[in-house]
């Protein structure tokens, strides 16, 4: 049975400064666990502003964003955050003198949990390391890793929590076609496998094709596009 894990209803948003821009004008949105949405839409339409107010980093000027039942505007948003959703980003955002293991643990410390050897959670990141393929990468330093092994451990850190939604942001945008190929379908199968509601926001029509639904960012508006 699908479980709603984000709701989004009639999200706006305005920037006034240099000039006034409505970016999102009457944005709904539902998405289920186990389901896969990616966002496309030409360059400067607001999919990663979007992508932001989804994972509560920014908020609406108005409109109601719910993720896994919770008000967001009624919800200690790092918690929620930490709990219920993983991150991954085009450019990584580990941690390079940290070790691979540290930086898949991070979410886990932020969260305060037991993070030694006889952790659950240590236990969870080396499973997590090893179904990505990196486990023996798990001493070495992130500035070490190809840009390949560093999206795998990415992927492995938003996981770590078992959070319900995974946001990714052009999660192969810094990889060439062979290890975007790899992530993708990583990616997706890790999702899948483990019942995550995940959102990408991609410009890869690859990425984008392997989704279960694909909509469009256009004038401030989500559009259901057909694969």
């Amino acid at each position: 049975m699908k479980t709603t894990i984000l709701k989004a209803t009639h999200l706006k948003k305005t920037f006034s400064s240099p000039a006034l821009v409505e970016v999102l004008k009457e944005v709904d949105l539902e998405v289920f666990s186990g389901e896969s949405v990616a966002i496309v839409g030409k360059s400067g339409e607001g999919k990663s502003t979007l992508l932001h107010i989804l994972g509560t980093l920014e908020k609406p000027c108005s409109g109601m964003l719910e993720i896994c039942g919770q008000n967001t505007a009624h919800t200690f948003l790092p918690k929620l955050r930490n709990q219920h959703i993983g991150f991954i980003f085009q450019s990584y955002n580990l941690l390079d003198e940290y070790t691979t293991l540290e930086n898949v643990l991070m979410p886990a410390k932020i969260g305060r949990k037991a993070i030694d050897r006889s952790s659950t959670a240590h236990k969870r990141a080396l499973e997590l390391l090893s179904i990505v393929g990196i486990s023996e990468r798990a001493n070495f330093p992130a500035k070490l890793l190809s840009g390949g092994e560093k999206q795998r451990a990415a992927i492995a850190r938003a996981l770590c929590n078992d959070p319900s939604l995974i946001l990714a942001d052009e999660p192969s945008g810094n990889l060439d076609h062979r290890h975007s190929t790899e992530v993708h379908s990583l990616l997706l199968d890790l999702c899948k496998d483990f019942n995550k509601a995940l959102i990408v926001v991609t410009h890869d029509k690859e990425l984008s094709s392997l989704c279960s639904k694909r909509l469009e960012l256009k004038d401030g508006n989500l559009f259901p596009l057909s694969h």
